[in-house]
């Protein structure tokens, strides 16, 4: 199959050039791409750091399970809560709490990751929550993700 530029000459497309023009690996998984928001510079060229797959995939789960409602412009519902939790008194029911809000911004927002499990243990001499997030990057190789997450009261 030929096909005619703007300029008028031709051009053939081969399966091999299509192919190299759509997909970046040899195992055509899809990558996952963003910026890193602590803006890190790049070494070689002085750029922002770009994470890429299971790396940018945490970091957006941390940043949702982070960020409070009406925090984000233009998106008031993206949200998780849980800053007006760790003011409740540290009991089981709290726990439960803080893990099904997590689950549930997790599952709402972020498709890229699928939730396996969301373990949240207090630790009352700090005054603070260990939460750990356990899930899979979807399109990815079968490997369970975990991040830890230190929620603790500030004020």
């Amino acid at each position: 199959m030929a096909t005619v530029t703007k300029t008028g000459s031709f051009k053939e497309l081969t399966a091999l050039s299509d192919a190299e023009g759509v997909n970046n690996s040899p195992l055509n998984v899809k990558q996952y791409k963003d910026l890193d928001l602590f803006f890190t510079k790049r070494s070689r060229d002085k750029d922002v750091n770009i994470l890429t797959n299971v790396t940018a995939v945490k970091r957006a789960v941390r940043n949702l399970i982070l960020t409070n409602f009406y925090e984000k412009p233009f998106h008031p519902e993206i949200g998780c809560g849980i800053r007006g939790l760790l003011f409740e008194n540290a009991t089981p029911l709290t726990s439960i709490a803080l893990s099904q809000a997590a689950a549930d911004v997790i599952a709402n927002y972020e498709p890229r990751a699928l939730v396996l499990s969301v373990d949240v243990r207090p630790d009352l001499d700090r005054n603070a929550y260990d939460m750990t997030v356990t899930f899979m990057v979807v399109n990815q190789p079968a490997e369970q993700v975990s991040l830890n997450v230190l929620l603790e009261v500030l004020r």
